[in-house]
């Protein structure tokens, strides 16, 4: 049996480059792993008030939820949105998925037909790539500048906008390369946005993990349709209990359709998970405190990798602003190769910058989630195998 078409250009490099690693590992080799954006495999965990949510109400109820996601917990997205983003949300303006990649594939479903074209950052997390093309539509990469910290070319993306392009998507602060986005760029994408009567899709999942500017959401740009995604995984250190939302921040009535396709999918799939829903609803709702320390931690972990990889010859990064990603430039034509070859003799897992389309060529992608000792080690043995090569 032959399987299905639409998954024939799926793919997923951050995973696709642990299957080697752990053959490395089989044999004995003691691995640094700097591929996956899990904050719980290191030293972060979830809030205690959370964990103690958790367990209440395992103990009260272990049934569905509403198809939509858990009132308390919708209420809960519309007051953070309110306090942080000053924009007035109702619970009928958000819907609860199975983390951001299922709101993903809700809008996406929902959104795009087969010849559609849905212009995405270059580079990109590879699910707004690969979801485009399992509905038969096509991602359109437009240009993000390295020498200016990863902004978005602006001319690229007026210049990628053609009659099928239905939506524009930035990811703030972005993965793979940490970039955040200033409140004049949000605009001017706004204003293209508006220009061509298209959808502007939000990732802001890293929303809290910023150093030394704020975050603006997209909900400063006004008078466009607007979707946000966003979730509990990476501000509350709960990766592993897939909770995410949609927003819908309509405007002269642009996203409804779009809001009840997204109901219908969710309807389908019955329900979120209901646990973690209540859980999530106590995390927004509660003591904040985690988000500080976490930030304190992640920013000595980014000005030390930042320092030490400008450190070694034949590589160069920006400093992320955001988010705990870095996206070094190698001197290389063959990424995948170099972090293949960085895995084979230095043992350090990284994830070639090509996996996350072609504007990231000639580049790597690395976490700092780990202790400094930790990325410190790593950093050696990287040193090591760029003098000896």
């Amino acid at each position: 049996m032959k399987s299905a078409k639409r998954t024939a250009r799926l793919a997923y490099a951050i995973g696709d480059v642990v299957l080697p690693a752990r053959e490395l590992q089989k044999k004995g080799a003691e691995i640094t792993w700097l591929n996956l954006g899990d904050p719980d495999k290191f030293d972060f965990d979830p809030p205690p008030h959370m964990k103690k949510a958790v367990i209440k109400a395992m103990k009260e109820y272990n049934g569905y939820t509403d198809s939509e996601g858990l009132l308390e917990l919708r209420d809960a997205v519309a007051k953070r949105e309110k306090e942080k983003n000053h924009i007035s949300l109702t619970a009928t303006d958000i819907i609860v998925t199975n983390g951001t990649s299922e709101s993903i594939q809700m809008v996406y479903g929902a959104l795009l037909n087969p010849g559609d074209e849905i212009l995405i950052p270059g580079p990109v997390y590879p699910p707004y790539a690969g979801l485009a093309h399992f509905f038969d539509a096509k991602p359109v990469f437009y240009k993000t500048v390295e020498e200016e910290n990863w902004a978005p070319d602006m001319a690229d993306i007026r210049q990628k906008i053609t009659e099928k392009t239905k939506a524009i998507v930035i990811i703030n602060p972005n993965n793979p390369t940490g970039a955040l986005y200033s409140r004049k760029v949000l605009e001017m994408i706004g204003d293209i946005t508006a220009e061509h009567n298209l959808i502007l899709i939000a990732d802001e999942i890293y929303d809290t993990m910023v150093y030394e500017e704020p975050h603006y959401s997209l909900s400063c740009v006004k008078d466009i349709p607007v979707i946000i995604v966003n979730g509990i995984s990476k501000a509350y250190l709960s990766t592993g209990w897939r909770v995410g939302w949609t927003i819908f921040r309509d405007y002269n009535d642009g996203l409804s359709e779009i809001k009840e396709a997204c109901l219908k999918q969710a309807r389908l799939r019955i329900s979120a998970n209901t646990i973690m829903q209540k859980a999530a609803a106590a995390g927004l709702n509660g003591p904040q405190a985690h988000v500080k320390d976490m930030v304190h931690r992640l920013k000595e972990r980014r000005d030390y990798i930042h320092e030490r990889l400008n450190e070694i010859e034949g590589i160069s990064a920006q400093k992320p602003a955001g988010a705990f990603y870095i996206f070094p430039k190698i001197e290389e034509n063959d990424d995948k190769k170099f972090v293949l070859d960085v895995l084979q003799k230095a043992h350090v897992l990284f994830v070639h910058g090509s996996g996350f389309g072609s504007h990231g060529d000639g580049h790597f992608r690395s976490i700092f989630l780990p202790s400094v000792a930790v990325i410190e080690h790593a950093m050696n043995a990287l040193e090591t195998f760029m003098k000896e090569r």
